[in-house]
């Protein structure tokens, strides 16, 4: 299960509600960086046979079978930082990640 922490919560909501978007994100993985994969987060309403539909305080989280497969026990949170912000996937499933954090490999 994709879950979501109290403050991705609240971000979700501020950002949907900021520019008029439904309350469902689509999380997903992409192959690109120097370990192999990243994670991928926007606001989708669409949803396809295949996906998989969690719902979490509101939110729809959507995500294509695939994807799934690695962000399973997947823990998404919302850091505000001084130096930086932004969205933070917790995946107990990642073997390695490269030096700057932004790929990874399973």
């Amino acid at each position: 299960m994709i879950s979501l922490t109290d403050n991705a919560v609240s971000k979700i909501k501020e950002l949907a509600d900021i520019e008029g978007l439904d309350l469902s994100i689509r999380v997903r993985i992409l192959a690109s960086g120097c370990a192999g994969f990243s994670n991928d987060m926007n606001f989708d309403s669409s949803i396809g046979d295949m996906d998989e539909v969690i719902e979490q305080d509101g939110i729809k989280i959507i995500c294509d079978p695939i994807s799934f497969m690695y962000l399973e026990n997947c823990t998404i949170d919302y850091l505000d930082g001084v130096i930086s912000s932004g969205f933070k996937f917790i995946n107990p499933a990642v073997k390695t990640s490269c030096g700057c954090g932004k790929s990874m490999s399973f």
